[in-house]
């Protein structure tokens, strides 16, 4: 195995010298620097960043814990390549951990995180509640930034999109054109994304002086299998519905299918939206309404307060991302439209 000592002899200097080189140390010569990382790529020499990071107290990587229950789907997707992107950009590392299915599983990823020293953690966290994770981020180490959730004792370790808001948008846009009886998918029991979505829905409902009606929700979970079964259970509960809002873009695809199978028409019949924007929905037909939520950016706003943080920088509190109702052919005016 090749050593730092057999790169040192090759470069011609001290196993200390290649010690400082191989830290960022600035006291070291350009020349000597360039001898030395000749002779790493020449030996193929790999430091252990491990031990490089105990003994330094600083690293170059940054951690991402995320549950696997979010890993399925296009909108995880987008999020590990948006971080990782951004991260590469940094000249950072990413290391993944997984939280798997509870918030004890996620409290252990962010401490493997820690323990591996990784210099600052995004959690996008499923299971731990607000509380929880304002309590690890006062008492971790190293700097933690929260990805779309709402963190009231500690607003400024939070990104997040207000989806309350743009649900109620979304929803008060479509009483404007003329539908009144609206069915929803909601999310996962428990999500706080999937609650949000869901209150805005019932808060633009009574804005509107429409009565909420409990057998007009139907729960999924996020996929588009659930899709098509929340489409036929509100079909066969007889429920006269001229729109359809899904809370995410999966399910919407999928309660368009199960549409199509029962014989109506989108959107001459139901109109449906989605949540999320993701890219197949401006392809499948007829083209999916849904509120863009805008991940790249809420990404950006993550990794750059995060290295800030890093670097010792003071950062402000992030103002909510706003989601935008981009509509496409499966919205339709309703039977209530007055006119323009």
């Amino acid at each position: 195995m090749i050593t730092m000592l057999d790169v040192a002899n090759k470069a011609g200097v001290s196993k200390a010298t290649v010690s400082r080189v191989l830290a960022g140390n600035s006291y070291v010569s350009k020349t000597t620097r360039d001898r030395v990382f000749k002779a790493v790529e020449e030996t193929g020499y790999r430091p252990n960043l491990l031990a490089r990071n105990l003994a330094t107290n600083k690293s170059q990587s940054i951690g991402l814990m995320v549950s696997n229950t979010l890993y399925n789907g296009p909108y995880f997707n987008e999020l590990l390549f948006q971080t990782a992107t951004l991260t590469e950009s940094y000249g950072r590392q990413l290391v993944l951990a997984d939280g798997k299915h509870s918030a004890a599983e996620e409290r252990q990823a962010i401490e493997f995180l820690l323990d591996l020293r990784c210099g600052g953690l995004i959690v996008y966290p499923r299971f731990l509640d607000a509380d929880e994770l304002t309590d690890i981020i006062d008492n971790a180490p190293k700097p933690i930034i929260v990805v779309n959730r709402r963190l009231e004792q500690a607003s400024q370790h939070c990104v997040y999109a207000d989806h309350q808001k743009y649900s109620f948008d979304a929803v008060n846009y479509l009483i404007q054109q003329g539908h009144r009886d609206i069915a929803f998918i909601s999310g996962i029991s428990g999500s706080p994304s999937a609650g949000s979505r869901l209150a805005g829905y019932r808060q633009a409902l009574e804005a509107n002086g429409i009565a909420f009606r409990e057998p007009w929700v139907v729960e999924g979970r996020w996929t588009p299998e659930c899709g098509v079964m929340a489409a036929k259970t509100l079909l066969e509960r007889g429920l006269a519905f001229s729109a359809l809002v899904a809370s995410n873009d999966d399910m919407a695809i999928g309660a368009a299918r199960q549409l199509h199978a029962a014989g109506k028409r989108i959107p001459q019949d139901v109109s449906l939206v989605g949540f999320d924007d993701i890219t197949m929905a401006s392809y499948v037909i007829p083209s999916l309404s849904s509120v863009r939520v805008p991940r790249a950016e809420m990404i950006k706003t993550t990794l750059k307060q995060l290295v800030d943080r890093m670097e010792g920088h003071v950062v402000d509190a992030p103002q909510p991302f706003a989601g935008e109702l981009i509509v496409r052919d499966s919205l339709a005016k309703g039977p209530y439209y007055s006119g323009e």
